[in-house]
């Protein structure tokens, strides 16, 4: 009995950690300055998202995420002139690794952000969060402990 419950519950926390493959989804949206909901902190989730006007969760054939930060450089004071895009790239780089760099985009210096997975581009998602996995594996260390005794 011990080992299926072990089983359902090592099955359950994968499952979590892969279900954001399922659907990929993008923020879409832009601020510049103050105006807008899309400037950092983006602290929209998928439900919220709906009824905020200028942000919203589009479908993303690629499943590749985009942020953008033009502006805002090492001699900026203020704000005023950052503006942050977050969309959906129609492919990501060439070795499908997450990343955040300093490239040209739209004939600009900017810095550019790729992710892949349902809404990556908002907020760190929980589950891609190592420190929150942990959490969530650590009380299956006591059951695991009596199944390998037994």
């Amino acid at each position: 009995m011990q080992s299926i419950s072990l089983f359902l519950a090592v099955i359950f926390f994968i499952s979590l950690v892969q279900i954001d493959g399922l659907l990929r989804r993008c923020y879409q949206c832009r601020s510049r300055g103050e105006l807008g909901s899309c400037k950092d902190p983006f602290t929209f989730n998928a439900t919220d998202v709906e009824q905020e006007p200028g942000v919203a969760a589009i479908p993303c054939a690629s499943g590749w995420c985009g942020k953008v930060i033009e502006g805002g450089g090492t001699y900026a004071i203020d704000d005023y002139d950052l503006a942050i895009q977050r969309m959906c790239v129609q492919r990501g780089p060439d070795d499908n690794m997450d990343r955040c760099a300093d490239t040209i985009y739209n004939y600009k210096k900017v810095y550019m952000c790729f992710c892949q997975g349902d809404l990556c581009n908002g907020t760190r998602s929980w589950s891609s969060s190592p420190p929150m996995l942990l959490l969530l594996i650590l009380p299956l260390f006591p059951v695991l402990r009596q199944w390998l005794r037994a």
